[in-house]
């Protein structure tokens, strides 16, 4: 599983998804099963849903964590998804200078029977065209890549790097950032909580796991944090210049 590529659009990818590292898992494993999947049905899915079974050894093997414990954060998360919102804030393709927000939830059903050792986790066709037979603006990463990580930060930094790992840097807004990251709220009145508790230990997580070179800076107005600069790459060669 851990060879295996998941994929989400990048509009998905830097939205604001308010889920827990155990759901994250679920839905990062979920979609590295659509590598074996053929390309029609995936189609179908991006238009009708998509519903997929997920097996505690299986997990255990990707997250390593034994199979009872892998069965109940395969169950207690499935359960939690269920009330679970996806969010997407674009640029309107009629108006200039504003925004179109989409919210939607994630899945729509799940099914388990204790003791059979699997979930079954129904995906809504609302958020299905931003996960499945995606042919461009898509973040795509090995499983792998991810099931190291220990801190739900670390996981959201790691997929809005990938988001852009064309270009190699990410300069969000520090409103854009707070989004992605789901911060909590003593964090975006702060930005000293900000950059102990979220970016430093995520940072170091990534470059300790999987062999990111990453530098980052703020970008002020004044005093005021503005914005952020994240330079990266793989395969650590030294400092970056920003």
């Amino acid at each position: 599983m851990g060879d295996r590529n998941v994929n989400m659009s990048n509009a998905l990818a830097r939205g604001a998804h308010s889920l827990s590292l155990a759901e994250k898992r679920i839905i990062a494993i979920a979609l590295a099963k659509t590598d074996s999947i053929p390309a029609h049905e995936l189609f179908l899915g991006a238009r009708n849903g998509w519903g997929v079974t997920l097996n505690a050894k299986e997990y255990a093997e990707t997250y390593d964590v034994d199979t009872n414990t892998a069965y109940e954060q395969l169950k207690h998360s499935a359960q939690a998804l269920l009330d679970r919102k996806w969010k997407i804030v674009e640029p309107s393709q009629t108006r200039a200078g504003r925004t179109v927000t989409m919210e939607g939830n994630w899945v729509s059903r799940i099914k388990y029977e204790d003791g059979a050792g699997y979930v079954e986790v129904s995906f809504t066709p609302h958020v299905a065209p931003h996960l499945l037979a995606l042919r461009n603006h898509f973040t795509t990463y090995k499983l792998k890549q991810a099931a190291a990580l220990r801190s739900v930060y670390a996981w959201r930094l790691f997929e809005c790097l990938q988001s852009w790992k064309d270009k190699g840097r990410w300069s969000p807004t520090i409103t854009d950032f707070h989004a992605a990251m789901d911060a909590p709220a003593s964090c975006q009145a702060n930005f000293k909580d900000l950059r102990i508790r979220i970016i430093e230990p995520a940072v170091k997580e990534l470059r300790e796991k999987d062999n990111l070179a990453i530098e980052w800076e703020p970008k002020k107005a004044g005093r005021k944090v503005t914005g952020l600069m994240f330079k990266f790459k793989p395969e650590p060669q030294g400092k970056l210049d920003l």
